[in-house]
């Protein structure tokens, strides 16, 4: 081998390294992976008794952090409910009349998903799993592929979840929360 070719080689093989080194950390982590709205989604978390980082993960995959975000079925806001749904929310949680015209307004957006969280998983017994598949396909379809047997209700067998799409959400909002979780845990245990 040449001299400027061990040359090349090495400096490609340093530059990987440095590279690698680049990616795998926390500063970089957190632009690839950022959380928008940080004190709603820490007030309706304390509020709920929820996960911040669950949150923060179904609305990464509902709507990427994009308040005007509207779905081909008519989901709305930063959680991406269904009108019907946030009306059932609002009267069910007693909620304030005016949220209706509001779920575009990010504070309102989180608190209604967040109460919808803590309330399927009441009905769930705390499975965070059933939770998150239920926030994609309705919590009456999951009570009954539960009741029916059809799925579990664990992350493990996820692939018997009778929809696709809901299998991918689920599988989706882990990652998310995982990768959360993993970079922000410490800080925002800190208060940061």
């Amino acid at each position: 081998m040449s001299f400027w070719r061990k040359k090349r080689v090495f400096a490609l093989l340093l530059l990987t390294f440095i590279l690698f080194l680049f990616f795998s950390s926390s500063m970089i982590g957190r632009m690839l992976y950022p959380i928008q709205y940080e004190n709603e989604i820490r007030a309706s978390a304390h509020k709920y008794e929820l996960d911040p980082f669950l949150i923060a993960a179904i609305m990464r995959v509902e709507s990427n952090f994009k308040t005007g975000a509207e779905s081909k079925k008519g989901a709305y806001g930063l959680m991406q409910l269904m009108p019907d749904t946030s009306d059932w929310i609002i009267e069910k949680g007693n909620f304030a009349n005016s949220f209706r015209s509001q779920l575009d307004n990010p504070a309102v957006s989180i608190e209604l998903g967040s109460w919808y969280l803590n309330w399927m998983h009441k009905q769930f017994n705390g499975n965070t799993i059933a939770v998150i598949a239920g926030y994609n396909a309705g919590h009456g379809k999951v009570s009954r592929w539960l009741q029916e047997q059809e799925w579990d209700g664990t992350f493990k067998n996820s692939e018997m979840i009778p929809y696709g799409e809901t299998r991918h959400y689920v599988q989706r909002v882990i990652y998310y929360y995982n990768k959360y979780d993993q970079l922000y845990k410490e800080s925002w245990n800190k208060g940061e």
